[in-house]
């Protein structure tokens, strides 16, 4: 088997990083949702040593992942665990703190609802979120690609889409927390960063 590869993860990854280092900067497990190829968990745990990275994803995308993690070699990044948003019981007892990247597009509504409804039985007091990829704003699209991304989503399943900001927000809220910052990011994505408070 090849190592997966995303050419989005390649470009987006160091950008993410200038923003999460300054976010993650204390000792703790990060769990990522979502860990696709495992390209972002080797570069994020590669260049913050203090951090546990600990990849998730659902189960037929776990070999590629290990496939990366193995190469990276390193004493930070975990093995990658199997996790759907939708399972009853996921595999931790809490969540210090979590990243995801292009997933809330790619989930169902009825599956992002599911993802806010077991953080809330699993983020730890004062846990910290990072959500990287494009949103709408006020129910408008940033631009026109991001439009023309969000045709391709629902072409292939209707089901999919570019979610409003403003949806998230109710969501996190509802679970206490907080937005600290929205950063713009290139090819008009955003890293939201939310605090339990």
């Amino acid at each position: 088997m090849e190592k997966p590869f995303s050419q989005a993860c390649e470009n987006n990854k160091a950008p993410i990083l200038q923003i999460i280092k300054n976010v993650f900067k204390d000792d703790c497990v990060v769990w990522e949702i979502g860990a696709g190829t495992g390209q972002h968990a080797c570069h994020f745990a590669a260049h913050l040593p203090q951090l546990t990275w600990q990849p998730t994803d659902r189960q037929e995308n776990l070999a590629g992942i290990l496939l990366w993690q193995q190469d990276a070699d390193l004493p930070n990044l975990c093995s990658p665990l199997a996790l759907n948003v939708s399972d009853a019981d996921w595999p931790c007892e809490s969540i210090p703190a979590l990243f995801t990247a292009n997933t809330l597009h790619i989930m169902h509504w009825n599956e992002v609802e599911c993802l806010f409804r077991q953080l809330n039985k699993y983020l730890v007091a004062d846990a910290i979120m990072c959500i990287y990829g494009p949103f709408n704003y006020d129910g408008n699209y940033t631009s026109e690609s991001n439009q023309r991304f969000d045709q391709w989503l629902k072409d292939r399943d209707p089901e999919s889409g570019i979610r409003d900001v403003e949806a998230i927000a109710g969501l996190a809220e509802g679970i206490g927390l907080q937005l600290v910052d929205d950063h713009a990011m290139p090819a008009n994505n955003r890293l939201l960063v939310w605090q339990r408070t």
